[in-house]
């Protein structure tokens, strides 16, 4: 026979009991976990920081001043600086659809980001409603409407987390997409028809604005109301 060294072949039963056994820390093999581990892991949460998708939404908030500024030049009705502002608030709208994107495909998703993002998406369609609204382009009341819905909803999900999140619908993403369509056009120095068209696609981003915001209640409210439900019946559970 050509007998293989014990070492070779896996070694005596007694060390193979003991190399396969779990240590004391729980780790198979009973190896111990590197010294530093936590330290190790807050590193890499601390570097995750600095990824692609929070870089795209730091831009965008560094370019809502850059957008009031461009809008506000020369008094707020220079067609070439409109135009500029146009860019940059399409620069941020896009931004806005990729950062997202990026984080839930690749785990990206940072505390840093779930708070930065959406103030990041209210700053800019904020000041490019109030610019607007202030150069006397865009009624008073539809800025009202716009961000009395973007900061009540957003509120809303703060006060009902406790029992469960309220996902972004359908039709919350068609109204995004509508409102920056529509503000998009207003920035813009438009004259003619294309005037006349972004007045009714200001209509649509309106009335959706409003169903959707009212969606969003009915959701919290059963939301709210289901929570309650199960923590009643976990504390009568337990009583008995």
């Amino acid at each position: 026979m050509t007998g293989a060294p014990a070492s070779a072949a896996g070694g005596s039963p007694s060390a193979k009991g003991a190399a396969g056994a779990p240590g004391a820390s729980g780790a198979p093999g009973g190896a111990k976990p590197a010294r530093g581990g936590k330290l190790g892991a807050a590193a890499v949460n601390q570097a995750s920081l600095w990824n692609i998708a929070n870089i795209l939404t730091m831009i965008r908030l560094v370019l809502v001043p850059g957008f009031v500024a461009l809008m506000l030049a020369d008094g707020g009705y220079d067609p070439a600086m409109r135009a500029w502002a146009w860019a940059a608030f399409a620069v941020a709208m896009i931004t806005d659809i990729f950062d997202g994107h990026l984080a839930r495909t690749y785990n990206l998703v940072t505390d840093f980001g779930k708070i930065a993002d959406p103030i990041a998406d209210k700053a800019i369609m904020g000041a490019a409603l109030i610019c607007l609204s202030s150069l006397g382009d865009l009624p008073w009341w539809v800025t009202g409407v716009i961000l009395g819905r973007e900061l009540g909803i957003t509120l809303m999900r703060f006060l009902v987390i406790r029992y469960g999140v309220i996902p972004a619908s359908r039709g919350g993403k068609i109204k995004t997409l509508a409102q920056g369509t529509a503000v998009g056009m207003y920035v813009l120095a438009l004259t003619g028809p294309l005037a006349t068209l972004r007045f009714w696609v200001m209509a649509v981003a309106v009335v959706l604005t409003v169903v959707t915001g009212l969606d969003y209640v009915r959701q919290a409210i059963v939301l709210r109301r289901r929570g309650i439900a199960e923590r009643q019946a976990a504390a009568a559970e337990a009583e008995r």
